[in-house]
């Protein structure tokens, strides 16, 4: 296991990407993980990242430990980075839009998105996971989560029982809602006291459907530390843990929070 570490660097690329194009899609980022101005602890990619967001699942999704999961465990290996992203995945006659967070040496764990897009159709197409995934990376704790989830604040809860220090969202978020993404994304930051990323697309996809970008780096305060704009982009983020525990420790609200069970 890597030594634990105060300040963690976090790599956030914002992509146009093609759409159902995976060869395409796979090239361009290792363009941009070649080209990141400093080393990244973290490297995290969009939601969909290989496809865009496609409900042409029979098209688009994979059998794990193929392309995307072979390119996902190259990169991590050369970055020596916990490589973050989702795919459409095929396994057991389901489909699923998988989350991987792959590390240096292969190994990897997996979230499968919880919440999915009804109004995209994506509920008729993918299943809906049923875990949710807290890494522990470098002395870190990284919950990652997809897109739609960042609606739903109980899934995405701090607790005592599994606690977090930054929050991540993999997301292709539409700019006609880019209000709610950015305003969705403070209050996660302010209500479970950590380090929030949001990394999203930009352009058009083969739906016509325009996204903005946003991606964010947002402070446990809930206070902004970067936003990449409109554009395409890829930023390395530096990230502090004893401000962070200093805070939880002056502020521990936390331990009023209310307890409960999520029914599946």
């Amino acid at each position: 296991m890597p030594e634990p570490i105060e300040q963690l660097a976090v790599a956030l690329l914002q992509a146009n990407l093609y759409w159902e194009d995976t060869i395409a899609n796979l090239a361009m980022l290792e363009e941009q993980i070649a080209v990141l101005p400093e080393p990244a602890d973290v490297v995290v990619l969009p939601e969909m990242f290989s496809t865009g967001f496609s409900m042409n699942a029979s098209k688009v999704a994979e059998a794990m430990n193929v392309t995307t999961t072979r390119w996902m465990k190259q990169m991590a290996a050369k970055t020596k980075a916990l490589v973050v992203g989702s795919f459409a995945v095929k396994e057991d006659g389901k489909y699923y839009n998988r989350l991987l967070c792959v590390r240096p040496e292969g190994t990897y764990e997996v979230y499968d998105k919880r919440h999915l897009f009804r109004m995209g159709q994506e509920h008729d197409t993918y299943t809906a996971g049923t875990q949710r995934l807290v890494v522990e990376w470098k002395g870190w704790r990284i919950c990652p989560l997809v897109c739609y989830d960042l609606r739903f604040p109980v899934w995405s809860r701090n607790s005592q029982q599994e606690p977090y220090d930054l929050l991540l969202y993999v997301a292709n978020w539409p700019a006609r809602r880019a209000y709610a993404w950015q305003t969705l994304l403070h209050a996660r930051a302010i209500e479970n006291q950590c380090y929030v990323a949001g990394v999203n697309r930009v352009g058009a996809d083969g739906n016509g459907v325009e996204h903005i970008g946003g991606t964010q780096m947002i402070d446990f305060l809930g206070e902004p530390i970067t936003d990449l704009g409109d554009a395409e982009a890829a930023k390395v983020v530096k990230i502090e843990k004893s401000p962070l525990l200093t805070y939880r420790e002056k502020f521990p609200a936390y331990l009023d929070a209310d307890q409960f069970d999520i029914k599946l």
